[in-house]
């Protein structure tokens, strides 16, 4: 069954694929972007114009959200799930992160609007079809590293394992209204432009210490997040899934 899914934060890495991925299996595809506009059309070419839409908006902006949900909907006639998966302003270099004593609260404000107050607005702007529609989904992706800080991302790993917390709220309320919220949390992922920076050594690190003796891969999670947004998966919510090769277990 064809669905209309916005991937916040796709013109690029992890929600690329992701976008990619739906699109593969014949969902509609919203590819909302900042700046990498060139990025952004490229992929709607990749995909076919039938299927996906290139809209620019900044996450933190609910103006800009509000316009990028009233145009999908209007271009496709309903949205029905949101995969909040745009990074502000992050780059996992454990070389040059701040240790705790050199960190502002500016640092932490930065991931926190990005992560949070993104998901936020996404998520209560397009809310009110959901729940109209009585079916939906919110998809958040958040990490492994608030149960493994393998490196210590303190702003980054603050604002991610707020999710769960965001997440279960909406779950516990909107449940209601036949829609369901999730997190999807990676591991490092091999690679994407956030971890482009990562040494070979931190990843050979964490590939000889997962059972499954690999590192992450984009499209690990984005076969979660396939799997999350079909009507197979309507019996599950308010839960955390780690897809990291068995490195953290629950």
């Amino acid at each position: 069954m064809r669905k209309t899914i916005l991937v916040t934060g796709s013109s690029r890495g992890l929600g690329a694929t992701i976008a990619k991925t739906l699109a593969a299996q014949g969902h509609n595809v919203i590819i909302n972007y900042v700046q990498n506009e060139t990025l952004a059309k490229q992929l709607v070419n990749e995909i076919g114009n039938d299927l996906a839409l290139a809209i620019q908006a900044d996450i933190t902006d609910r103006a800009q959200v509000d316009q990028l949900i009233a145009t999908a909907s209007t271009h496709f006639g309903k949205i029905d799930a949101v995969v909040n998966n745009a990074l502000v302003g992050f780059k996992f270099d454990p070389t040059s992160q701040k240790s705790f004593k050199d960190l502002s609260w500016t640092d932490y404000q930065q991931q926190i609007d990005g992560t949070l107050k993104g998901a936020f607005n996404v998520t209560q702007s397009v809310i009110q079809q959901f729940i109209q529609n009585k079916s939906g989904t919110i998809l958040s992706i958040g990490t492994n590293l608030y149960q493994n800080p393998v490196v210590p991302y303190h702003e980054y790993t603050t604002a991610k394992a707020g999710l769960i917390g965001f997440t279960r709220n909406i779950a516990a309320e909107l449940g209601q209204y036949g829609i369901n919220a999730n997190v999807v949390s990676g591991g490092l992922l091999k690679s994407t432009d956030a971890s482009a920076v990562t040494s070979d050594a931190v990843f050979d690190l964490i590939a000889q210490t997962t059972p499954l003796r690999k590192v992450t891969s984009p499209q690990d999670v984005a076969n979660m997040v396939a799997y999350l947004v079909t009507d197979q998966a309507k019996g599950i919510t308010g839960q955390n899934f780690t897809i990291d090769g068995g490195l953290t277990m629950n």
